[in-house]
């Protein structure tokens, strides 16, 4: 046991969640750190097991569509080693109006990687169509910020 508690706190440490706190939780984590995320920099924040998922530095296509450093990508929570919540979908053509849809996904093992998938309905320029696709969006550790 103690030996995986170990491996449990250097997994948390490792992708910056619980550093600098005296007991680790799964109701008192705290998390600030940077993730890549399809070419763009993200920053995870946490409080217990809430989640959120902001753009730090938006890839240039993003830019386009109104999306900025603070433009939040995800809100949720984590259970256990899965998170689950709300993603958001930017469009040029839907400023300020981002499409959301449910998802959720595993943590990897080794806390460095976070999987959501969900499905969304296809819009053309800001109207829905009726069609469904699954989005899927990674993250994977990049550093602590």
């Amino acid at each position: 046991m103690k030996r995986l508690l170990s491996l449990t706190t250097s997994a948390l440490l490792a992708a910056g969640i619980g550093a600098g706190t005296t007991a680790l939780t799964t109701t008192a984590a705290n998390a600030d750190s940077c993730w890549d995320h399809n070419g763009s920099l993200m920053r995870l924040k946490a409080s217990g097991n809430q989640r959120w998922i902001y753009y730090e530095v938006p890839r240039d296509v993003l830019r386009r569509a109104g999306v900025q450093r603070g433009t939040l990508l995800f809100n949720g929570w984590k259970d256990g080693n899965s998170y689950s919540g709300t993603a958001r979908r930017f469009s040029k053509y839907c400023p300020g109006k981002p499409l959301e849809y449910q998802v959720s996904g595993p943590v990897s093992p080794n806390q460095t990687r976070v999987t959501v998938v969900g499905d969304r309905e296809v819009h053309k320029r800001c109207i829905g169509t009726g069609r469904y696709k699954r989005d899927r969006l990674v993250f994977t550790y990049s550093h602590k910020c």
